[in-house]
């Protein structure tokens, strides 16, 4: 017997995307990017080292022999980590046989196969000979970032002026750093794993904007939730059905993946970057769950992303004597930190100036206060030693007075 069963609390539905309750000023987004570079700096640098030769004595390793132990490395960490928190509540079931399953929607079984797909391209494109990883970070982030203004179009978000900057820095900053690489190949391989990368994020992103970003918390798990649901298994069972059923040399290439699964660079190798895109994964899921626009979540995103490939790339030019990236890379870097600071909380200071003046001024905050003065008069310096006395600020008030903006302003 099968019967439905909705999970608690979920959100509204298709429609929660366009719920106008005021904008809340959070951290949560940086905290996440800050996680997500946290992790693509090795995961970058790992697959590269790996497939390049670097940690093989110049022995050239094709992406595909990696993918078995990462996609399973990375699945069972993702599914693990969800039983940890004890978030599978939070996805939509079906009673089968007396057992409640998760049972994805449409938009989440969607968007999972996307994921699953954008795992495997990622770690496919720094594989490739004659790209280095800044390349298959501004081939890749390209094309998402022209993306996400067209999604956001499609499903009539607004989109604020500081996103439509960052974007536009982000793509500035992708073709400088295009312009310093140097002989670089392209084959036909790549070219169609870029285009599986994109199909992936065609897949992703509309779903997510269409049922997820609503800045729910339970609505944003449940959807993470049943997502995951899709994609890791399809990680893990993708792999053992082409080394089962496979021909060709992918198949081949699969097969001695699991040979070496647990054993030398192959193995070992694959096994750390599939740990270090679960972390990068989750993180970067959430900055896509956010209630912000796309175009806003991209670009923060790409930013970070290019940032740790940049990172990367000098590690293994210093470390392990790799490729030297080009001097013009710096200059994209500055450009990237210019683009987070224009998409940063700073660009509400004139707004956060005029609310301190303002309270200020009607006599609700009381920045400075001094202590040490027994006088009636808090205001009147006293005759004692200066030992005595000592000047506080009062940041609870502060952050009283942050919280609360003028209903004008709320919806910068």
């Amino acid at each position: 017997m099968i019967t439905h069963e909705k999970a608690g609390s979920l959100g509204s539905r298709s429609g929660g995307a366009m719920t106008t309750a005021k904008r809340e000023h959070t951290l949560g987004i940086w905290a996440l990017t800050l996680g997500y570079f946290l992790f693509y700096v090795p995961y970058s640098g790992l697959s590269k080292a790996v497939t390049s030769g670097l940690l093989t004595g110049g022995r050239l390793i094709p992406g595909t022999e990696l993918l078995p132990a990462a996609g399973i490395s990375t699945g069972i960490v993702v599914l693990l980590f969800i039983t940890l928190k004890r978030w599978w509540k939070y996805g939509r079931k079906r009673r089968i046989f007396g057992l409640n399953i998760v049972f994805p929607r449409r938009q989440t079984l969607i968007s999972g196969l996307g994921f699953a797909i954008i795992i495997f391209t990622t770690t496919l494109a720094y594989s490739f000979n004659g790209i280095s990883i800044v390349l298959a970070l501004v081939l890749m982030r390209g094309g998402v970032l022209i993306m996400s203004p067209i999604i956001d179009r499609i499903f009539r978000r607004r989109i604020r002026w500081f996103s439509w900057a960052g974007l536009i820095l982000s793509l500035v900053a992708l073709v400088i750093s295009f312009t310093g690489i140097r002989d670089y190949q392209l084959s036909l391989g790549a070219f169609l794993n870029l285009a599986a990368y994109l199909c992936g994020y065609a897949l992703r992103i509309p779903a997510m904007t269409q049922i997820a970003k609503t800045g729910e918390p339970q609505t944003a798990l449940g959807y993470f939730v049943e997502e995951q649901a899709v994609a890791m298994p399809v990680l893990i069972v993708f792999p053992c059905l082409m080394a089962l059923l496979g021909r060709g040399e992918i198949a081949n290439e699969m097969r001695n993946g699991f040979v070496h699964l647990f054993s030398g660079p192959i193995g070992l190798g694959g096994l750390m970057i599939g740990l270090f895109y679960a972390g990068l994964g989750i993180c970067l899921s959430f900055i896509y769950l956010d209630r912000r626009e796309n175009t806003f979540c991209m670009p923060l995103f790409a930013c970070s992303s290019l940032l740790s490939g940049i990172t990367a790339s000098y590690l293994l030019a210093w470390w392990m004597h790799g490729p030297k990236p080009h001097g013009v890379e710096i200059s994209a870097g500055l450009l990237i930190i210019v683009a987070l600071l224009v998409m940063s909380p700073l660009h509400h200071l004139p707004l956060y100036i005029k609310q301190l003046r303002n309270a200020i001024a009607e006599h609700r905050l009381i920045l400075v206060d001094f202590k040490g003065n027994p006088s009636s008069n808090p205001t009147r310096l006293s005759t004692r030693p200066s030992a005595t006395r000592f000047i506080t600020i009062n940041f609870e008030a502060m952050r009283e007075v942050l919280r609360n903006p003028p209903p004008t302003e709320r919806h910068s």
